[in-house]
């Protein structure tokens, strides 16, 4: 069985959620989990840009837990979840993972701004557009029920993502950008 891609059912400004119920395209949880959406886009480029298989497999499982955090956004509330979603072990998964790249890499000293490699600065990118969708979810919640551990997922995977910048950076043998404060000109 095939279906069309379209539907031509949003061309009037709206979506369904799963479930049925039509909100416009503009509404703060459709701006949520497509944001969740372009996260894993991202994501799926700095896999791309990764050459370590293990980076590669990781980022890969975060995707897949990606996904069902935007069906989990794109149902009404109160709906029965239709997948299994974030559980308390991936965000736990994430700070282990976060410990084993800290004991791997030198002390952080200074800020530090994205860039030194593509790869790094992918990273970057996934982490900023990450942390939107954290916000976006949490201005959500203050509307509307949504499951904690969503929030929480994505404020731990933004850490991670700061982390794995690092590590890549480490691994590739860039030089970390670290900030300078700018002083005025002497004209």
């Amino acid at each position: 069985m095939s279906f069309k891609i379209y539907t031509k059912t949003g061309d009037a400004g709206e979506t369904s959620l799963f479930g049925g119920k039509r909100l416009p395209k503009s509404h703060l949880r459709i701006e949520a989990y497509g944001t969740v959406d372009e996260l894993n886009a991202f994501m799926g480029l700095l896999r791309d840009a990764v050459e370590d298989s293990t980076v590669q497999q990781q980022i890969k499982e975060i995707q897949d837990l990606l996904f069902s955090v935007g069906a989990a956004l794109a149902m009404e509330p109160g709906q029965a979840p239709v997948i299994e979603g974030v559980q308390p072990a991936h965000i736990e998964l994430l700070e282990r993972r976060m410990d084993e790249m800290d004991a791997l890499l030198p002390p952080l000293k200074n800020f530090i701004l994205p860039g030194g490699h593509h790869t790094v600065s992918f990273c970057h990118i996934a982490r900023c557009v990450c942390r939107r969708a954290e916000r976006l979810v949490v201005a959500l919640a203050m509307d509307e029920p949504v499951d904690p551990l969503l929030i929480q997922y994505l404020n731990r995977l933004s850490d991670y993502l700061f982390m794995l910048a690092r590590r890549l950076g480490h691994d590739l043998g860039v030089e970390e950008v670290v900030w300078s404060p700018v002083k005025t000109p002497q004209l």
